[in-house]
């Protein structure tokens, strides 16, 4: 299956001074890619020259096989996406912005695919609000409809989740699960929250400094044998004493008062507590540190 997003080598400078570095990756068809990097690190720039905002110095960007510098048109009709922010008429509707949208793209679309679309990224019933009325989660979610309305093949998305409270993240993760698994749908996103994308993505490419540092699947690329586990008890003294004459103090890196901190692999985390709780240690609490904040620091600063 060929590559959805193909980049080789591509450079963009601004004022002499160089915002994507030759950078190269690509996305296949069918994945929910993370798009991550730091604040300067090229991300929007890349964004841009593959909606064909702005030109890359040198390089080349092929989307669906297809070179974008002579294909645009073609390319353009298979893409939807939300670069920045979304901007819609205030004084209007949000449906009547929908309509106008699909106008100027020749897209024919009754009440009922309408009614669907608005549904489907959770505003149903407001559809009739003029958009100045919105929240900035609200217009979010009006620019996934706007997004949706051509039924791209392929979704990029630029901080889709600014904005959102908690269930409209949710809700949007559920909805790209959907768009990728039951339609099938490519989707690029960049993000600032690591927990979602670790929890979306199936492939990432982390850039820096304008260069590709990593790209690969999630899986993968985030082992499980060496997680941060933070665990809370109510009588740490016990706790000590039974750690003291098993092997998990070997595990053990920290502890400080009902705190302990172990250094282990995921899979070792239920056969912990089993030996814990047969010993009458009384578990308030357990987790472990987002691994994708670990892994993006380490590579970030490494590089």
């Amino acid at each position: 299956m060929q590559a959805a997003i193909t980049l080789e080598n591509v450079s963009k400078k601004f004022n002499g001074n160089p915002a994507v570095d030759k950078l190269s990756f690509e996305v296949k068809q069918g994945d929910i890619y993370g798009f991550l990097g730091p604040n300067g690190s090229g991300k929007s720039t890349t964004l841009r020259m593959i909606m064909s905002l702005i030109k890359p110095d040198e390089g080349s960007i092929h989307l669906f096989g297809e070179s974008l510098a002579s294909n645009r048109s073609s390319i353009m009709r298979k893409i939807g996406c939300i670069i920045e922010k979304p901007d819609f008429y205030g004084y209007l509707s949000a449906l009547e912005n929908l309509k106008l949208f699909a106008r100027a793209n020749l897209l024919q679309l009754n009440e009922k695919d309408y009614t669907n679309l608005l549904a489907q990224v959770g505003l149903s019933g407001r559809g009739k609000d003029k958009v100045k009325t919105y929240s900035h989660g609200m217009k979010q979610r009006l620019g996934l409809a706007q997004v949706l309305i051509h039924d791209p093949e392929l979704i990029i998305l630029d901080e889709p989740n600014t904005g959102l409270d908690p269930q409209g993240i949710i809700d949007l993760r559920e909805l790209l699960w959907s768009l990728n698994v039951e339609q099938g749908k490519t989707i690029l996103f960049s993000s600032h929250i690591l927990s979602e994308v670790q929890e979306i993505c199936n492939r990432m490419i982390i850039i820096h400094h304008g260069k590709t540092v990593v790209q690969g699947s999630v899986e993968e690329l985030l082992s499980t044998e060496n997680l941060q586990v933070s665990m809370e008890v109510s009588n740490p003294e016990i706790c000590k004493q039974q750690l003291q004459q098993s092997r998990w103090q070997a595990f053990l890196q920290s502890e400080d008062e009902h705190r302990f901190s172990f250094g282990m692999a995921k899979t070792e985390i239920p056969l912990l507590i089993e030996y814990l709780t047969h010993h009458k240690v009384f578990i308030e609490r357990i987790d472990y540190k987002n691994q994708l904040e670990d892994y993006f620091l380490k590579i970030t600063k490494g590089s």
